[in-house]
């Protein structure tokens, strides 16, 4: 399984954003909001060029949502082939990947914990057992917590304590268990803090 295994504060403070969503991430970011390093504290984040601008939103999405580059790039470029404004589409395609969906339902706490339950093998979509985290959900799916998984004191530990709204493009189940793509994502749906528009214009160079 490909994913980032290096020093996630740093990157995080980088790019001044959590992007890994973790709580040591966010108590970081509140005692120390500049770049890492001697001379962060002097570094003013939004000084460089246009590219770097770019790289950085690119980089933000890609750690928010788990992908190394080629994944990502490969990712962009079917965004690319869609209809409709590029950007969009590679935040639509991010946010249908199952272990988003995982953590939209609020069984994970953060995005990499709900891909570790993907790959797992506690998450069922419609009825059967998927552990490829970029698997991607449609419109009409039913993804479902295995028997073992419902179980599970962390998973319910986050929902009664994370208690996150699930997104309107989701149906969630009474009980929780439960989550049904009512549609497609839309970009009002997407709240990652990413700027799409320079993710394009960087790869359009």
């Amino acid at each position: 399984m490909a994913r980032y295994t290096g020093p996630k504060v740093r990157m995080s403070r980088r790019l001044g954003v959590n992007v890994f969503e973790n709580e040591k991430g966010r108590r970081a970011m509140e005692r120390r909001p500049f770049p890492p390093g001697t001379h962060g504290r002097n570094r003013r984040r939004n000084a460089g060029s246009e590219y770097l601008a770019q790289l950085q939103e690119k980089q933000k999405a890609k750690y928010i949502y788990g992908l190394l580059e080629k994944q990502f790039k490969k990712t962009y470029d079917e965004a690319n082939r869609m209809s409709g404004p590029t950007g969009e589409n590679l935040l639509i395609l991010l946010e249908c990947r199952l272990d988003n969906v995982t953590f939209r339902a609020g069984w994970g706490s953060t995005r990499p914990q709900a891909r570790q339950f993907v790959n797992h093998g506690l998450i069922h979509v419609n009825g059967r057992r998927v552990d490829i985290p970029s698997f991607r959900v449609r419109k009409g799916d039913v993804v479902s917590l295995s028997p073992k998984a419902a179980q599970m004191i962390v998973i319910q530990h986050n929902l009664d304590t994370v208690d996150r709204s699930v997104v309107g493009w989701l149906d969630r189940s009474d009980d929780k268990h439960q989550v049904t793509v009512r549609d497609l994502p839309q970009r009002e749906h997407v709240d990652a803090p990413v700027r799409e528009s320079l993710i394009v214009e960087l790869y359009s160079k």
